[in-house]
């Protein structure tokens, strides 16, 4: 069988900010972790671990202070902002606890944002692109409806076919089912395990939820800024 490659890769990366004159707080310290490709990978732990600072990280959405993030060939650390931000469009597709659906725009705008502000050129029509997602997870009637007449399950899987339409390598979701129901919130975990399994994306979900963190087939556990499994 061909070897699985690393899809990003963290070596000794530790995250630290200067709270004052003599004080340095460490979020992240010497952490070292590698997401495979087609993986699904839960990070949990507790309030103030440190899991969401790895998540920025893993998420291109923050720098380390120390210690060096790879993607591909690619290492982070000699990207300029430009730069960065172009790889994180492309690579990272992010679902949030709290939707960040835009509410003047419709289901099919709030899907296409990603497109509007991409600097590659796409090889396929966005517009179809997202009207094939909205079939395929049945909100196609609701493609010109606001998010404020959608339910907390159906704004959910809006911000996913928007993590979708850029054909990311990763879909990172932090804390998504945080704002829903119990019934709801398996469901949406259903949909990213199905994304995972049948269309081979790698998905890495951010909880503090024991039975959320189940679906993953891999745990990270974070405590006191380290990882203490993985």
């Amino acid at each position: 069988m061909p070897e699985i490659m690393f899809m990003i890769k963290l070596s000794n990366v530790s995250k630290s900010y200067q709270v004052d004159e003599e004080t340095t707080f460490f979020a992240l310290r010497q952490v070292s972790l590698e997401i495979k490709e087609k993986e699904f990978v839960s990070i949990t732990g507790p309030s103030g671990s440190g899991k969401s600072t790895l998540m920025h990280l893993i998420g291109l959405l923050d720098k380390p202070t120390t210690g060096e993030i790879i993607i591909g060939e690619k290492k982070i650390s000699v990207l300029n902002d430009d730069d960065l931000s172009s790889l994180r469009n492309e690579f990272v597709g992010f679902v949030f606890q709290q939707f960040n659906l835009i509410s003047k725009l419709s289901v099919l705008e709030n899907i296409l944002l990603p497109t509007v502000y991409s600097r590659k050129e796409l090889n396929y029509d966005p517009q179809k692109k997202a009207v094939d997602l909205l079939n395929k997870f049945g909100l196609f009637d609701k493609k010109n409806s606001f998010p404020n007449k959608l339910s907390g399950g159906q704004q959910q899987r809006v911000a996913i076919l928007r993590a979708l339409i850029m054909e990311p390598k990763l879909i990172l979701a932090d804390e998504p089912t945080g704002n829903l129901d119990s019934k709801t919130g398996h469901e949406i975990m259903r949909l990213l395990k199905d994304l995972n399994e049948k269309e081979k994306i790698t998905v890495a979900v951010v909880t503090h939820e024991a039975d959320i963190a189940a679906y993953g087939r891999r745990i990270v556990r974070v405590k006191d800024g380290k990882l203490v499994k993985s």
